[in-house]
């Protein structure tokens, strides 16, 4: 799975992926992609240019969510297999891109700039809120154990500035508890030391 040579790290997205196979005890090897020298080879793989994309065997796969959803069918420690078990977990995944991430991604670049008034400010509570509140009530989110839906999910939330937001302490002490699990260090340190090791001479 390639990862991008420079960004915000520790936050990139091949995480996501080094996170679920640590879980699963999947083996896997990381590549870089230096971010100025992303060419049609990478644009075949990934068409908008992002990390990662996930190659296993002849599958090639982009967009993290798929990537996850395609390794969570490789292992039952990411998604149950009984049919009720896999549609909370398949929801909730969704819900972390789609109702969550959807609505905190431009709320944060939009807050990049100090002197604007933030018009998603609101959206962004409410539905953290709401979220808050299914938290109180469940350790999980689906199927009564971590899934990847968790995953994902602690990886939106776990960004500084979401974090920061409002005062919901149980979403808090849900992001605390998953990133308190051991797979998540080791795909951490990983990231963390792939990028030490590929820094380039200033």
């Amino acid at each position: 799975m390639p990862a991008g040579k420079s960004g915000p790290r520790g936050f990139v997205r091949d995480l996501r992926l080094r996170w679920a196979c640590e879980e699963a005890g999947l083996g896997y090897e990381v590549r870089s992609v230096p971010l100025k020298d992303r060419g049609p080879e990478h644009f075949a793989r990934q068409p908008f240019g992002q990390v990662p994309f996930l190659e296993d065997g002849d599958i090639t796969m982009f967009e993290s969510g798929a990537c996850l959803l395609h390794l969570a069918r490789k292992s039952e420690a990411l998604m149950p297999r009984d049919a009720v078990g896999e549609a909370e977990t398949l929801q909730w995944t969704i819900a972390a891109l789609n109702s969550i991430e959807m609505v905190t991604v431009p709320w944060w670049f939009i807050g990049l700039s100090a002197d604007a008034d933030n018009p998603l400010e609101g959206w962004v509570l409410k539905r953290l809120a709401h979220l808050d509140a299914v938290l109180a009530r469940r350790e999980w989110l689906a199927a009564g154990r971590f899934t990847v839906a968790d995953l994902l999910m602690a990886d939106v939330l776990r960004v500084p500035k979401v974090r920061a937001a409002g005062d919901f302490p149980s979403i808090r002490a849900y992001v605390d508890r998953t990133c308190a699990r051991p797979a998540f260090k080791r795909a951490y340190d990983g990231q963390m030391a792939h990028f030490a090791a590929h820094d380039e001479p200033a």
